[in-house]
């Protein structure tokens, strides 16, 4: 009996001891489990102080609240016996949905007071949702058909950060309720079948290999379910509900039991891969745990109105600045001793950038009908920095003599300017800012290639460039790539450039294939009232769509073809080599390639130009975004240093840079009535520059002595109309210095003598007609400055050109008389006005026909039309400028060069006395001799 207490004893004790350690085990988890979550998730208060920082990786779990459990009413869960009636049977347990196994979560309700409770569980796990994940890793979409979005409005303020964030707004119609979901299972359809295929189970598999293009999470909120539901909608959300987690897409539901559902719809479609919230009498309960089930849950409370607000802003902000995604160019472009080692003679093949986690996403042009490109996408795409990658690696990767490439940039931009700076090799063109002139002159130039190629190919009996090549293997013959940025700017209106770009265009789509020319078309968008002819378009194989339109996504890629329109940040974009089929679609990350690092590739590649001795065509430079510099004017460089012997037949000088590849533009003054130049424009910085560039080219041209003696009349005399101490006059003392009295300057109120001066020439050459005299050039600057030249009342009609010979004619009527009879015996006039106003007051409306020629600046299209029969010049921009000739009404646009730099004039005029010495030099030997 002893030993059977004592057995019995012992065996209470046990029982004790091990009712006490469960209990203790239970607790213990259970504070551990409560602990956690509280680190991992911690209270609003926190969230919302500046300390907090988003977690850099995904979360264990999503909370949706807590349980408060009692376990003695559970039956056998707590012993009868008093002797244990000690243990503690109440605990708090946290409700958390495992991440990313399932945390979706569907809630049943059946009342207005379980919907609004619905409705405050749903905003407190979206809010977990958003400051769980990594910043920038999750985008919401919202559909709420019957509470308008009003429950979930505060959520917008993510759109003020980036639009992207909530998929621009809640959406609450049934069409655009079906369109959401149809985009959620389009992104679903490309990450099964571009990322995970059979290499990734999940999403979480791919993004760790995939770094930087690492996919988000997408959470759909929908709220009053089924209202507004299509059968169609309803099959895309079972769609998403079975297969979206495998994807990174999860769902946050609110049931409404009283509404039917779809027929094409069951329960268990959208109920599987969920945690489930019953709405019951006194609050939700979770489903399928049967323990649990016991209790309600107690959602999360929704922080305060105010702190709800910094929290979503908070977390806005810092998706915007983390959503950048940069895919180094040194993934793609080659080490630097595999420079140039690529042969271009079947075709182009370079990686652009990442697609997916373990691939690189190829260029290939020349190969079948892959011949040309088309680029498309919106202010801040990255389509410029496509744009750079594209040129930089194929200039790595292909030699100057594998490619050329002609770039012309229509954008209010420079950014082709690097390409010029650091000369690259390859260029031969490079347009910045360019006019529309000068694209199309571009374009004429590569059809006169593929005359010229055409031409050599019939001679080699070839028919397409890596035939001529296989059979000449030394000869040089490199395929041309012509990149047009905005190349809608060439149809901006229906002229005859847009006519010419369109006809050219097509030819060098249609026939460039077999001769090595590819064109590659970018811009923001395609849509318009002029374009490029959609049967042009069509010939271009291969599409790039970044962010755009959905319009845009359409013309870019098909009708059918929709998948532009889920690009979601820069440099994002579908590679399509089908003319834009669907089947063809190739998502990808362009590489990002910044300005420091592109220049010193740029560098490199000069150095190794220089290295290897390829020296090519001159490159073309067009920067319509600043004044042409004379000193790029090779011509007037060679005509200062090199003083003609005699006079020239026709004095030339030069107004500026052609806006089309030829040589500058230019004016001769030949000996016949009306051979005078009148400037008319505001802008005195461009005038100047005109007429000082004309000054000094003509001060070259023109001999201070005629047979040995110094001439009647300096060459030039300048009327200088300049403010004192202004700019101008700063300007043109400086360059009058550097010309050393070729020039005789007088300022306002000192003109009458020498307008007396020349009138007496002007009468001296007039009797003596068989005598060639020198050429000389009256310059007037700002005529307004000078009011003794204003035409009098009778100044109308032919008496304004008579009595220029008597000593009472008036400055007026002798100016008038020296532009009337002056440019046939050698004497010319160089006048700039700064108004069509002031031209009237001036000059009488026969004295005008004496300029034929006439140079216009930007002005109103009354006085254009005045002064050059158009109102062309009033659509002229910065830095342009309209030269017209009377005699046979042509007008020419051109780029009005600025006044001469100091230094350059000095060094010309330096290399021209050095020439001077060394002619003088070679005359004395060979009189010795």
């Amino acid at each position: 009996r002893g030993e059977r207490e004592m057995q019995r004893t012992d065996f209470w004790q046990r029982i004790d001891t091990d009712w006490k350690r469960a209990q203790a085990e239970l607790s213990r988890a259970l504070r551990g489990a409560n602990q956690s979550g509280a680190e991992s998730f911690p209270e609003w208060s926190v969230i919302d102080s500046s300390q907090w920082r988003q977690s850099a990786g995904i979360p264990w779990g999503i909370p949706v609240g807590q349980s408060d459990i009692d376990v003695a009413r559970i039956d056998g869960a707590v012993p009868e016996d008093e002797r244990l009636a000690h243990s503690e049977t109440s605990h708090t347990v946290p409700i958390i949905a495992p991440f990313p196994e399932s945390p979706s979560l569907l809630i049943k309700t059946d009342s207005p007071q379980s919907r609004e409770q619905a409705s405050r569980i749903m905003q407190a796990t979206i809010l977990r949702w958003l400051t769980s994940l990594p910043a920038g890793k999750l985008r919401l979409t919202i559909l709420d058909p019957v509470g308008l979005g009003e429950a979930f409005s505060g959520f917008m303020h993510l759109a003020d950060h980036d639009e992207l964030l909530i998929n621009s707004r809640i959406w609450t119609e049934s069409n655009h309720i079906e369109a959401r979901l149809a985009d959620l299972t389009l992104h679903m359809e490309n990450v099964l079948q571009t990322y995970l295929r059979n290499e990734f189970a999940t999403i979480e598999a791919y993004n760790e290999y995939a770094g930087e293009v690492a996919e988000p999470y997408h959470l759909l909120v929908v709220a009053g379910f089924p209202h507004k539901f299509s059968d169609t909608s309803a099959k895309r959300l079972a769609s998403i509900v079975q297969s979206g987690p495998k994807c990174g897409v999860y769902t946050l539901i609110q049931w409404d039991q009283t509404q039917h559902l779809p027929h094409a719809m069951r329960a268990e479609d959208i109920e599987q891969n969920s945690l489930i919230l019953d709405g019951r009498k006194g609050g939700f309960h979770l489903r399928g745990h049967n323990r649990l089930s016991m209790w309600p849950v107690k959602p999360e409370p929704i922080p305060a109105p105010d702190a709800f607000t910094r929290i979503v802003r908070k977390v806005g902000e810092d998706a915007k600045h983390a959503r950048r995604v940069e895919v180094s160019f040194g993934r793609i472009a080659p080490d630097s001793e595999r420079y140039w080692t690529q042969d271009s003679r079947r075709g182009l093949d370079i990686p652009l950038g990442r697609a997916g986690a373990t691939k690189l996403q190829h260029l290939r042009l020349g190969k079948g009908t892959s011949q040309h490109m088309l680029i498309a996408g919106k202010t801040g795409s990255g389509k410029s920095t496509f744009l750079h990658t594209l040129i930089t690696n194929l200039s790595l990767h292909y030699s100057p003599n594998e490619i050329n490439f002609f770039l012309i940039d229509f954008k209010k931009g420079v950014e082709f300017k690097g390409y010029a700076s650091f000369e690259l090799p390859h260029a031969r063109v490079i347009a910045i800012e360019s006019d529309r002139e000068f694209g199309v002159s571009a374009l004429h130039r590569l059809d006169e290639v593929l005359q010229e190629r055409g031409e050599l190919f019939r001679r080699e009996s070839v028919q397409d460039i890596g035939s001529y090549r296989d059979k000449n293997p030394d000869a040089v013959l490199p395929r041309i790539m012509l990149v047009i940025d905005e190349f809608q700017e060439f149809f901006v209106e229906d002229d005859r450039v847009s006519q010419s770009a369109a006809l050219l265009l097509d030819r060098l789509i249609r026939q460039g294939r077999a001769f090595g020319v590819h064109v590659v078309l970018g811009s923001q968008t395609l849509a318009g009232a002029y374009t490029l002819a959609r049967s042009t378009l069509g010939q271009v194989a291969v599409r790039v769509a970044l962010q755009c339109s959905e319009a845009d996504a359409h013309l870019i890629l098909s009708e059918e073809n929709t998948a532009a329109r889920l690009l979601t940040r820069p440099g994002e974009a579908i590679y399509n080599d089908a003319n834009g089929l669907v089947e063809g679609n190739h998502p990808f990350q362009v590489a990002w390639l910044p300005d420091d690092e592109r220049d010193q590739y740029l560098s490199q590649l000069r150095e190794l130009a220089k290295e290897r001795g390829i020296i090519g065509e001159p490159l073309i430079v067009f920067e319509g975004n600043i004044a042409s510099d004379p000193a790029r004017n090779a011509q007037l460089g060679e005509l200062i240093t090199t003083a003609p012997a005699g006079r020239l037949q026709e004095p030339l000088i030069w107004l500026g840079e052609a806006v089309e590849i030829r040589p500058p533009s230019s004016i001769r003054f030949g000996r016949h009535s009306g051979s005078n130049l009148l400037l008319v424009g505001s802008n005195a910085d461009e005038a100047l520059g005109v007429m000082s560039t004309a000054l000094v080219s003509l001060a070259a041209q023109l001999p201070a002595e005629v047979d040995g003696k110094s001439a009647t009349l300096p060459p030039c005399i300048l009327l200088d109309g300049s403010q004192q101490a202004s700019w101008e006059e700063g300007q043109w003392t400086t360059i009058l210095n550097l010309l050393k009295g070729s020039v005789h300057r007088l300022r306002p109120g000192r003109e009458a003598s020498t307008l007396a001066e020349i009138t007496d020439e002007l009468n001296r050459r007039d009797a003596d007609r068989e005598h060639q005299h020198p050429d000389v050039f009256l310059f007037v600057f700002n005529l307004s400055r000078f009011r003794e030249l204003r035409k009098a009342e009778d100044d109308y009609g032919l008496g304004a050109f008579g009595g220029g010979d008597q000593p009472s004619a008036s400055p007026a009527k002798q100016f008038a008389d020296i532009l009337a009879k002056g440019p046939e015996v050698g004497i010319h006039v160089v006048c700039w006005c700064d108004s069509g106003a002031n031209v009237e007051r001036w000059f009488s409306r026969n004295l005008l026909k004496e300029f034929e020629l006439r140079i216009c600046f930007q002005m109103n299209a009354s006085d254009s039309s005045n002064l050059i029969d158009s109102p062309a010049a009033a659509k002229l921009g910065t830095h342009r400028a309209i030269f017209y000739r009377e005699s046979d009404g042509t007008i020419e646009k051109f780029r009005p060069y600025r006044p001469p730099s100091a230094s350059w004039l000095q060094q010309l005029w330096i290399e021209r006395a050095k020439n001077d010495i060394e002619e003088a030099t070679d005359l004395d030997s060979f009189a010795l001799l």
